[in-house]
């Protein structure tokens, strides 16, 4: 039995679960070039049949999430969707009266679902399905913050857990708790869109000039920038409040993006941030807190988009009554789709539980990436065993350069995990410092994160046992004593975002144990494949291309090791 998962909103996606395996996800970004997409997911849905060789008429159960108000309305008039897409990624000019437009919205999406919300959204859905040539199957509405935390409860290790999902607003919620016990997952608590966590912090990344939905983690990163204050002085700490297992905000997001407002305009910048980081974690860490002692459930299972604040995390990881964690890694909307699908398969089948990998995208042969390379002039390439590209790539790396990595199966969700990445040394600040001038183009205060060892973690990071971060979801602290040999892996404050690899991916393991051969340690530094701006790379083809835009010399990919004669 087929089950496809689909979200046609902010980073839209599909998904495809066969019987009680994950077999496929992406995001249409991948394929239609532009960040974070938000158009209905034909490509995702294409390439999800295209790669299992399935038919459409093979699909039976379709799933999708989200109609409320504002969702229901994008669907009918999908201009309205493109025009605030260009709007809030700055793709147009700043229009007039911004801030009424600003206000309206966060008016309308408090509304969440209507009468009819249900029906007009699944006839749009339904519409475009029946156009791609799907019949015969049943459509299934998730509802959003269920769809987040199917992807936490159902990927995680754990058979029983507490799930917590903290995001803007989904269906009129911003934050759930729940409990997985004896396979059964079942909602305990509900935070409405009002009091939402994430919509505050979105509104601080607007204020502060950046773009909402997209460079939140630039706030986190700038946050540490400002000079330390005790929360007691801290000019936002009113804002909110956590009391047991309740959320609220002083002020609904029309009055508190008012109130931020006049705060910014008298505090510089890296203080506000570091204000609105202060209060963002002081709360998260309450809340979850809170939730664990109601339950007496220590191990946590966390999704929706303000888990990507990895710095709050960690303040998470570090509370005392949690004994173990997981994120799940497309932690944002842009993992809804499979969220959708995974709840409606635990639904018609009773699966609660996955072996889930992130490796689960597109992939390509020798010979599609043969014919890449060979369209373009100044290329050369020489074959290479997997052995011989994890020695070759880590001698390069060791000698202080950066280099292409591109193998196997895209990863879901925005990290690059080491099938497509960029890896440099991780001590070398001049290596990190070209990589930010010619390929990734990023603000000077952005760290980058590392790929390390599983078994050398305990060496380089404070490690606590409470759960190993395969998917880079959490932030730890460097020992003092290994902080020469992370200097472009960490940020100002001590802090790294740390991959830990093991025998999930054996050939980037392998890369890795030859860089501890030249260096002494299992360490690189992991950025994903991509200029600044664009989505991670999929095909040789978006490899190819910028790899010739950064004028980048070195690529290893699928078995091939290509020179750049243009390259620096």
């Amino acid at each position: 039995m087929y089950v496809l998962g689909l979200w046609d909103g902010h980073d839209s996606g599909a998904a495809l679960i066969r019987d009680n395996e994950i077999i496929f996800a992406a995001n249409e970004e991948r394929f239609t070039k532009r960040k974070l997409e938000v158009k209905f997911p034909y490509h995702s849905i294409n390439a999800a049949l295209a790669y299992t060789n399935t038919k459409h008429s093979d699909i039976e159960h379709i799933a999708f999430t989200t109609t409320e108000l504002t969702k229901t309305l994008e669907r009918v008039f999908p201009s309205m969707k493109e025009n605030y897409y260009l709007f809030r990624r700055r793709k147009m000019m700043k229009p007039s009266f911004d801030n009424l437009r600003h206000n309206i919205k966060y008016t309308m999406t408090n509304v969440g679902v209507l009468p009819l919300c249900n029906s007009i959204s699944s006839y749009a859905i339904r519409k475009q399905l029946n156009s791609m040539g799907f019949k015969n199957y049943t459509l299934h509405i998730v509802d959003h913050h269920t769809a987040h935390a199917a992807t936490a409860a159902f990927t995680s290790p754990f058979s029983n857990a507490l799930v917590v999902t903290v995001d803007g607003l989904g269906d009129g919620a911003s934050a759930t708790v729940s409990t997985l016990e004896n396979k059964k997952l079942t909602r305990h608590i509900r935070i409405g869109a009002r009091d939402s966590l994430g919509i505050f912090f979105e509104q601080v990344t607007n204020i502060v000039g950046m773009r909402e939905l997209e460079d939140e983690g630039k706030v986190m990163a700038m946050a540490d920038y400002s000079f330390p204050f005790p929360f007691e002085e801290n000019a936002l700490k009113d804002l909110f409040s956590a009391s047991g297992t309740i959320m609220r905000s002083r002020y609904g997001p029309v009055k508190q993006f008012g109130t931020l407002q006049k705060i910014a305009w008298k505090t510089p910048r890296e203080q506000f941030s570091y204000f609105a980081q202060q209060l963002f974690e002081n709360i998260l860490g309450k809340f979850v807190s809170n939730s664990i002692d109601r339950f007496g459930i220590g191990d946590v299972a966390m999704a929706g988009g303000v888990f990507s604040n990895v710095k709050a995390n960690m303040l998470v990881r570090n509370l005392d009554a949690l004994k173990h964690w997981y994120i799940f890694p497309h932690m944002g909307d842009g993992g809804i789709a499979l969220g959708s699908a995974l709840y409606v398969n635990y639904l018609l089948n009773g699966t609660s539980q996955y072996n889930f990998s992130p490796y689960i995208g597109p992939d390509y042969s020798e010979l599609d990436t043969e014919r890449a390379i060979k369209k373009e002039r100044g290329f050369t390439m020489q074959k290479e065993s997997q052995s011989e590209q994890a020695s070759h790539a880590a001698e390069l790396i060791s000698n202080g350069n950066y280099v292409f990595w591109f193998q196997g199966r895209m990863e879901m969700g925005p990290r690059a995990l080491g099938n497509r990445s960029i890896l440099a040394p991780s001590d070398s600040e001049e290596v990190k410092e070209k990589l930010n001038l010619y390929v990734k183009k990023r603000e000077w205060f952005q760290p980058f994160a590392p790929s390390i060892l599983e078994e050398d973690v305990p060496r380089i990071i404070e490690y606590d046992n409470k759960g190993a971060d395969k998917l880079m979801t959490m932030a730890y602290i460097v020992k003092k004593e290994m902080r020469d040999k992370t200097k472009s892996v960490m940020h100002i404050d001590g802090s790294a975002r740390p991959q830990m690899v093991g025998n999930e991916n054996p050939i980037y393991m392998d890369m890795l144990k030859q860089v501890r051969r030249h260096k002494g340690h299992g360490i690189v530094l992991n950025t994903s494949f991509n200029i600044h701006g664009m989505p991670i790379v999929m095909t040789p083809d978006d490899a190819i291309a910028t790899m010739k835009a950064s004028k980048t010399k070195y690529m290893f990919i699928n078995g091939i090791f290509v020179t750049n004669k243009g390259g620096m």
